[in-house]
């Protein structure tokens, strides 16, 4: 097993990565299937269905213009709002798309992305099938694609052979570690630590010099993210009127700064306005990082801002060390559980994340391999059970919160953990997997469908 860095850091858009990222990427694939299909296939139009979590949250996390922007030719990572938008005005007008290679197509984003509030499919809670017809209306090519969070998108036939779509055999990389009793037992025997040992695996996909300049523009989109948050202020889009409250957060803790009326808990306040700057950029449809999710995007920069500008001997030449040993715990939870919040709630998302930036920061300040577990499985013990129950669907309440929490959880786990010598009584392993039996067991209201919990308990006025 083996998921790089930049599997887990993706540079998108929001509001979520499995029901924006993940729909987009999944239209692109299906536009270059027409396209590898040739003549043999002869499409005159196109019908795109979302089942699950999908359908029952897609109108809030804006899933169906996701999938109109990826059948326009856009990915995550490259889409310019500004031109995005003057297409899809378009395509709405026309009803018809022109893709590079194919023929027109008749799409209307209106009628031909249709919500099905059936029973999921069997794959996976966010499944979407696209369907190209002749002329004679006859289905000529048909895909299935599942969204699995964090961006990943994998056809019905790669997830009946998930080695595929992870990154092939274990045996490929020098420290092919897919649990983390075996990383614990690598980074011993080897005498290395966890970031050490990530890094190794990603220079056998890549250059240095490519890493050094990947790693630095996920950082740099992070940073980013932050300070956009942290500088605008009105109402984010969706219609609960949830207004953006980052900037005025950060505009009192400016004011305190170094004066006697900073509480000891002034620290705290930073780390949650930070997470919280990021998703509201990410519920503002911004430039986001998956850390591992959209939903959860805020936790992992928050706290390597926060060791940044408020940790004592901080050094900027560690952020890479903290990115490595964060995604090498992200993608145990992944390869073991899930990140997906419409498979394992909430306790995927900000939990995974919390564990990530946990590990993060025990790493930079010096914590061994045993420490760095130990502090991820700390901070997601605690969040064991969350639910995903977004109001409205929208990534707004309680998820911009629920990220500033996170990140003060993965401090306070880091800080534990650094207090003992790394043995403790449940292992990381154990952790992940009663996540992920936790998932499973948990009823689908509470799996990002909007159908329990704080989504059908709203105030009356």
């Amino acid at each position: 097993m083996f998921l790089s860095l930049f599997d887990i850091f993706k540079i998108g858009i929001g509001p979520s990565s499995s029901h924006t990222m993940g729909p987009m990427t999944a239209a692109v694939r299906f536009l270059q299937m027409l396209r590898d299909h040739g003549e043999d296939v002869q499409a005159a139009s196109l019908r795109v269905t979302l089942y699950g979590s999908l359908a029952f949250t897609g109108k809030g996390h804006a899933t169906d213009r996701a999938v109109a922007l990826g059948l326009l030719g856009y990915t995550p990572a490259d889409l310019d709002v500004d031109a995005a938008e003057q297409r899809l005005l378009g395509l709405r007008q026309t009803r018809t798309l022109r893709a590079l290679g194919l023929p027109p197509l008749a799409f209307d984003p209106g009628t031909d992305v249709v919500f099905d509030y059936g029973p999921s499919l069997p794959g996976h809670a966010n499944g979407l099938t696209f369907e190209a017809f002749d002329a004679g209306s006859k289905v000529c090519l048909a895909e299935t694609f599942y969204s699995i969070g964090g961006g990943f998108v994998v056809s019905a036939s790669q997830r009946e052979a998930p080695e595929a779509a992870t990154g092939g055999k274990a045996g490929a990389w020098p420290y092919p570690f897919d649990t983390a009793a075996s990383m614990l037992r690598m980074a011993k025997e080897n005498g290395k630590s966890i970031a050490t040992m990530k890094l190794a695996n990603e220079l056998a996909a890549r250059q240095p010099q490519a890493f050094e300049q990947g790693i630095a523009r996920i950082w740099a989109t992070m940073s980013g993210c932050i300070d956009r948050g942290l500088a605008l202020d009105g109402e984010l889009p969706g219609g609960l009127r949830v207004k953006r409250r980052a900037r005025k957060i950060f505009q009192q803790l400016e004011q305190e700064r170094g004066s006697n009326r900073a509480q000891p808990h002034f620290a705290s306040d930073w780390l949650s306005v930070y997470a919280m700057a990021v998703n509201e950029e990410n519920a503002a449809g911004g430039k986001v990082v998956t850390a591992p999710t959209n939903g959860a995007a805020g936790v992992v920069p928050a706290v390597l801002r926060y060791y940044l500008d408020h940790c004592v001997g901080a050094d900027s030449a560690r952020i890479s060390e903290f990115l490595l040993t964060a995604a090498a715990i992200g993608g145990l939870i992944k390869h073991n559980a899930s990140i997906s919040g419409a498979e394992a709630g909430c306790q995927g998302e900000v939990g995974s994340a919390a564990a990530m930036a946990a590990a993060g920061l025990c790493g930079v300040l010096g914590g061994t391999p045993d420490q760095v577990e130990n502090a991820a499985e700390i901070a997601l013990e605690h969040h064991l059970g969350m639910t995903c129950d977004p109001v409205a669907g929208l990534v707004q309440v309680p998820c911009i919160e629920r990220n500033g929490i996170g990140a003060t959880k993965a401090v306070a786990a880091a800080s534990l953990a650094l207090r003992g010598d790394g043995s403790h009584f449940m292992p990381l392993d154990n952790c992940i997997e009663a996540m992920r039996q936790t998932g499973a067991e948990m009823s689908v209201k509470f799996k990002e469908t909007s159908l329990g919990g704080l989504a059908v308990n709203l105030p009356e006025c």
